[in-house]
């Protein structure tokens, strides 16, 4: 990948790596039965509450870093589709009567999904641990 196509991938990963970890903490701090217990009124078993809130301070942490990037945003990006889906479709896009919509997980699932298919080995832990090869 030329070198400013990697320098526009480290952007991506930083800024969604640093959006998901402000969320999935945010999740943590409202308590994770409460999350839980949201994701059950929309017909989720509360297991996946506990799931999304670890996948996406985790998935969060490796983009920022560079580790498994691939992986990690494949597995971000479906974090986003069920959430469009499943709680913020019907709101529209930009929400209405003060809800949110669903503009910023759209966001956040173009940026996962970019970085899924392309990758970023540039000041990334994979280059560093594992050379050019881009293995994730």
């Amino acid at each position: 990948m030329s070198s400013r196509f990697e320098w526009s991938a480290i952007v991506l990963r930083f800024i969604a790596g640093i959006t998901f970890v402000i969320h999935g903490i945010a999740k943590f701090q409202m308590g994770l039965d409460n999350v839980a217990g949201f994701f059950g009124t929309m017909g989720l078993p509360a297991f996946i509450a506990y799931f999304v809130a670890f996948v996406e301070v985790i998935g969060g942490i490796t983009l920022i870093l560079g580790l498994g990037t691939r992986i990690f945003a494949g597995v971000l990006a479906i974090v986003m589709i069920g959430a469009i889906v499943k709680a913020k479709l019907a709101a529209g896009f930009m929400g209405s009567n003060g809800g949110a919509g669903y503009e910023l997980e759209l966001a956040l699932l173009a940026i996962t999904a970019s970085l899924a298919i392309s990758g970023s080995n540039k000041l990334s832990l994979d280059n560093a641990l594992f050379g050019k090869k881009n293995l994730a």
